[in-house]
């Protein structure tokens, strides 16, 4: 319970945000998460489709809220992960 919290949080900061933002900075817009909660949450909704990570040729890696494109991840249907390396790939 305590991590949808944080996800949600999470995942609104980047919203109001409106564009992508290197993963370093989601700390600043959400004090008082710990590094390894918003590593976990941010895998999470990359996996779920509500953001979406992009690696720089500097190997930085930004985030975007990406909720245009949502998938609602259930047991019955679990997101393809090969849409999620490919996109890490051609960034």
């Amino acid at each position: 319970m305590v991590m949808t919290i944080l996800r949600d949080r999470i995942q609104t900061a980047l919203e109001q945000l409106g564009t992508e933002c290197p993963l370093e900075e989601v700390m600043d817009l959400c004090p008082g998460i710990t590094w390894n909660q918003i590593f976990l949450a941010i895998d999470h909704l990359s996996r779920t489709g509500h953001v979406r990570i992009r690696l720089d040729a500097d190997r930085t890696y930004w985030v975007q809220s990406y909720h245009h494109r949502a998938v609602k991840c259930t047991h019955d249907s679990p997101v393809d992960s090969r849409a999620f390396e490919h996109e890490l790939s051609v960034s």
